[in-house]
């Protein structure tokens, strides 16, 4: 298979790909407002441990709706991934061209309000 063959993705599986990067960026953002720490938790001043941020206000901890958003959000990335890796075009892919053609689909289909974050899956 040519280069140019493996970077032919079909449709769904690009679909697939830019569904998994916006639960990815969803997952994070929704961390981003939530407390520091999972369960309830006292805080520090600067001095009393290390910490590049300064101090460190007490967390109240996650509520149970936060939690299973959380684990909600997880298990829908797991299920996308395992879409993407377990798409019949990977099939199709030689095996010296999979890692390159998996990091040009991941290019390709990262939406346009995220192009730089870098992705995990």
């Amino acid at each position: 298979m040519t280069s140019s063959d493996a970077r032919s993705f079909p449709d769904d599986l690009l679909k697939l790909q830019e569904q998994l990067h916006r639960a990815h960026a969803e997952h994070r953002a929704f961390l981003a407002g939530l407390p520091w720490s999972v369960e309830p938790m006292k805080g520090w001043a600067r001095g009393e441990r290390f910490s590049h941020r300064g101090d460190v206000p007490d967390s109240p901890g996650w509520s149970a709706e936060e939690k299973e958003t959380v684990d909600r959000m997880w298990s829908e990335i797991r299920e996308l991934a395992v879409s993407v890796v377990e798409h019949p075009h990977w099939a199709t892919v030689s095996r010296e061209e999979i890692v390159s053609a998996r990091m040009e689909l991941k290019k390709r289909a990262r939406p346009a309000e995220d192009p730089v974050a870098p992705e995990a899956a």
